[in-house]
């Protein structure tokens, strides 16, 4: 088990594997995600008290929970980056970043379009809102720092840093809700009690909320292969890989 994990953990083995499996995660994905938005946006009944403004929930709920998500990936990899030197796990954490920042960006201007017709207003200062806006700033933050040193490697631990200190804001973000009053309404999924909605609204929800992970994986994937081709370049399987190419 422990050599299968190690393995993982090399360049070479990681470009390989990955380029195997990124083809199905990315068909599983695009599959839930066009399933679970045609079911929500067609077929699933419109909300008794929202009416049909609730179908942005279908996105909005997705993306807030991958952006949570990836933030606890990242500061995972740069956890075992920063104890046990494995490069990939900082490589991988260098491109969770950006699509955290987007998901992040996503969940918040679709609660902004939500939040018009339910609260009949853009944002409110809600303890849910605001963590989630400091989460932002954290992807955007441990972006900035990698770029803002002139060596790679004082970059890559000072972002892991900020990734690891920072992870305390996901807790917060999850039982805000509970800790303090707020507008924001409690979570659609509990694993201690069933949905809050009837099975034809929660499962497209469940179905994009599976796609969007699914994509997640696929373009994490996808795009540290190509930062193990950046920074393995001088490596001589890489450029064997690259005679191949041509």
């Amino acid at each position: 088990m422990w050599t299968f994990i190690h393995k993982w953990g090399s360049p070479k083995w990681f470009y390989s594997m990955s380029g195997k499996l990124q083809p199905w995660f990315w068909t599983v994905s695009l599959l839930l995600i066009a399933v679970g938005t045609l079911w929500g946006l067609a077929f699933a009944p419109a909300d008794y008290q929202q009416g049909n403004s609730f179908r942005i929930i279908y996105v909005h709920v997705p993306a807030a929970f991958l952006a949570q998500s990836i933030f606890v990936s990242m500061a995972a990899a740069a956890l075992v980056f920063m104890v046990w030197k494995i490069k990939i796990a900082d490589m991988a954490a260098t491109v969770m970043a950006p699509l955290g920042a987007v998901m992040t960006f996503v969940a918040l201007f679709s609660g902004a379009v939500w939040g018009v017709p339910t609260w009949g207003t853009w944002w409110m200062w809600d303890a849910r809102l605001t963590s989630m806006l400091i989460l932002l700033f954290l992807f955007l933050g441990v972006i900035a720092l990698r770029g803002a040193f002139t060596s790679r490697d004082s970059g890559s631990r000072a972002a892991s840093v900020l990734a690891m200190v920072g992870v305390i804001n996901i807790p917060i973000i999850k039982y805000s809700v509970d800790w303090w009053f707020t507008l924001h309404q409690p979570a659609t999924f509990r694993v201690t009690s069933s949905p809050t909605m009837p099975a034809e609204m929660w499962l497209p929800l469940l179905i994009m909320v599976l796609g969007f992970y699914c994509f997640f994986i696929a373009l994490t994937l996808m795009r540290t292969r190509s930062e193990i081709l950046r920074r393995e370049a001088n490596k001589r399987w890489v450029m064997d890989l690259i005679k191949e190419a041509h």
